[in-house]
């Protein structure tokens, strides 16, 4: 019987003294130190004493009893050293009960006292011995070493935490205060959490650093950084995620200018410096990487388009291609621009600037009158460039100007027998934005059917169409690109351009990298690859290096197994790089409309779907989806008019609120191009 005996049991990791006051079917009734009754089963009991007291005494003389076994056994358990005691036993490899344990810290006369030091002592410990079914086993060297460390770190953290805590409720506050020593971790974390949300793999420990900071939304990290200044307003969290370099290292910046400065020779290239070669671009442009060429006989036109021949400068497998090949594109954003190659050979030695001799990878095509192809070679040349036009030139000129204005005309050929071929023509205004300190942000709809955007882009194709033809008549292993016939071939119809585009867009299967040629039914080719890129492109660059060599007859740079494994590589980085840029687009579009609820704008129904619409506001050809009002019954391709209740870019979210359907004859901003088109496909 336990009645009238001292019970010591575990209680929220804590050692609890009681009196039994009584036992019945293994259930204890206890009074506890601080004059507590409870009940507690027998089974969770860890000691019990010898020695009891008659529990019929007054209260008070229990009470005295036990908190004065209580100060005794708390004054015998500071005399135990527990590491002392497990160096003398760790080596014997088996466990030990409590009474031999107590022999080895006070001798063979133990007591009921000694008994109860020693288990609360290397209870307490929680570090040399583990207790297990009534008795202690030391552990190994390891596992101690183990828990030190993990003990340590467990300090360090709650150090951290409570110093990061006092520090950040003063930034939320944006009081100026002397960051913590830990402020670099601090920081990490908060990335972390602002980057992947309940993802973050620190997301435990910093919701409890944001916690004890008064801070329940982890979402606030993002908040955090900006106030403390590591982070701009407009961070762009895509290519932080992406772990996207904007900048260049000092070894990729040694290796650019050694190669910059180094000169490629005319031998084995043809000279073609006496054409009169132009580019056609944009006025901000500065890596020029393409050039044409035109002259008009009486039966024919000879067509030349010269590509900056990359690939005799940089070469594979240096610094500077292992760079290349791991950002796989330049990146164009809004208000930021990051170069696949540095500047110092994007901008220099490789642009085909005017004026200078520069290496050239030159398609010269014989086309008749008609646009028919009559024959074509490819070839390393010299070119020099003799007029660096704009698009906006190109457009103001080309009617009067006798070879932009056959230029033009070739490429409305081109595009037409691609269209009978069964080419799509799905392009929609580019979204341009203008910055301004003073006025904010403005937003332009840039039409992409200019006669100097169909010049260049018709170019391009055709370029990239017979590379693809020249690789696959001579066998030349290569990345094609190719695309399958799309589910359904839709129709302008009375809903409009912008509503065609993009339903014939959710139509078409994906566009596929493939180290074998296939049909590209977008384009309406029958094989295509492109190479028209190679400073922006990654892509580009492999493929005109396999052409390159075998033009100068030299071996060839990637065999079908290294083009495969470039392949996975391109592919899963472009998909990347797409919605980095998608996103990046939509969230100036936010950034855009926020400062402008209120305020309405034109859109067309997309979709009906149960209880919502999905709209695309045709100013800045973006969907949204919204809740469909009591009494609303729109038909999909109904132009209508949309209010801006909220947009937020942070969380990329916009609410908007359909009023009426829009008059009939109205044109929308985006739309005022007319019937643009162009190729789904960039080239």
């Amino acid at each position: 019987m336990t009645q009238g005996k001292i019970v010591e049991y575990i209680d929220q990791g804590s050692f609890v003294s009681a009196l039994c006051l009584q036992e019945q079917g293994g259930r204890l009734h206890l009074l506890t130190v601080s004059n507590r009754e409870v009940n507690l089963s027998l089974k969770r009991a860890v000691l019990v004493s010898k020695e009891s007291i008659d529990v019929q005494k007054p209260r008070e003389e229990l009470l005295s009893f036990l908190k004065r076994k209580e100060e005794i056994r708390k004054e015998l358990e500071k005399q135990i050293q527990v590491k002392d005691l497990w160096e003398l036993v760790r080596d014997e490899g088996e466990s030990f009960d409590y009474e031999y344990l107590a022999e080895l810290c006070f001798g063979a006369d133990i007591t009921d006292d000694h008994l109860s030091a020693l288990v609360r002592a290397v209870f307490k410990d929680k570090l040399h011995f583990k207790m297990k079914e009534g008795r202690f086993l030391p552990n190994a060297d390891q596992k101690v070493e183990q828990m030190l460390r993990q003990m340590e770190e467990e300090a360090r953290k709650e150090e951290i935490i409570q110093q990061g805590a006092r520090w950040l409720g003063e930034v939320v506050r944006n009081r100026g205060v002397e960051a913590p020593p830990f402020k670099d971790e601090i920081v990490k974390v908060l990335n972390e959490l602002a980057l992947y949300g309940s993802d973050a793999p620190s997301v435990k420990f910093g919701k409890e650093l944001l916690q004890r900071a008064g801070i329940t939304d982890i979402s606030e990290s993002r908040r955090i950084l900006v106030n403390l200044g590591i982070w701009d307003e407009d961070e762009n969290l895509d290519l932080i995620r992406l772990e996207i370099s904007s900048t260049f290292n000092e070894e990729q910046q040694r290796e650019s200018a050694e190669l910059a400065s180094a000169k490629v020779t005319g031998e084995g290239r043809k000279d073609l410096r006496d054409l009169h070669v132009i580019t056609i671009d944009g006025p901000m442009t500065q890596d020029f990487d393409d050039a044409l060429s035109l002259e008009i006989h009486e039966d024919s036109i000879e067509l030349g388009i010269h590509i900056a021949d990359v690939a005799s400068i940089i070469p594979p497998g240096g610094t500077l291609d292992r760079e290349a090949s791991q950002r796989g594109s330049s990146i164009y954003l809004p208000r930021q621009q990051i170069p696949m190659i540095p500047p110092s050979l994007s901008q220099g030695a490789l642009s085909l600037k005017e004026g200078c001799d520069r290496p050239a990878i030159s398609l010269l095509a014989r086309l008749d009158k008609d646009g028919e192809l009559v024959d074509f070679e490819f070839l390393p040349s010299v070119i020099r460039v003799k007029q660096q036009l704009t698009y906006d030139q190109v457009d103001e000129e080309y009617r009067d100007n006798v070879i932009l204005g056959e230029m033009y005309r070739l490429s409305e050929l081109l595009r037409e027998k691609r269209v009978e071929h069964g080419a799509l023509l799905l392009s929609l205004p580019e979204i341009v934005f203008n910055f301004d300190s003073g006025s904010g942000i403005t937003l332009i709809c840039v039409d992409q059917n200019t006669p100097s955007k169909m010049i260049v882009a018709e170019m391009m194709i055709f370029y990239n169409w017979l590379a693809a033809r020249f690789c696959k008549e001579n066998r030349i292993p290569a990345l094609f690109r190719g695309q399958e016939e799309p589910g359904e071939k839709l129709s302008v119809g009375e809903q409009g351009y912008i509503y065609y585009v993009f339903k014939q867009r959710r139509k078409l299967n994906p566009l596929v990298i493939d180290t074998e040629p296939r049909a590209h039914a977008s384009l309406g080719l029958d094989v295509y690859t492109q190479v028209t890129s190679p400073i922006r492109r990654y892509f580009d660059l492999v493929v005109q290096r396999q052409i390159r060599n075998f033009l100068l007859g030299k071996s060839l740079d990637y065999d079908e197994e290294a083009l495969k494994e470039k392949r996975v590589m391109l592919e899963s980085l472009l998909r990347d790089l797409e919605r980095l840029k998608r996103n990046r687009i939509r969230y100036w579009i936010l950034k855009y409309l926020q400062h402008h609820t209120g305020e309405i704008f034109s859109g067309i129904i997309l979709d009906r779907l149960l209880n919502r619409y999905r709209v695309v506001i045709t100013d800045f050809l973006m969907v949204v989806e919204t809740k469909r009002q009591n009494g609303q019954d729109f038909l999909e391709g109904q132009a209508v008019k949309v209010k801006v209740i909220k947009s937020d870019p942070w969380n990329d979210s916009l609410k908007i609120e359909i009023l009426a359907a829009e008059e009939a004859g109205s044109v929308s901003r985006a739309g005022q191009g007319g019937t643009s088109s162009g190729a789904a496909q960039s080239v």
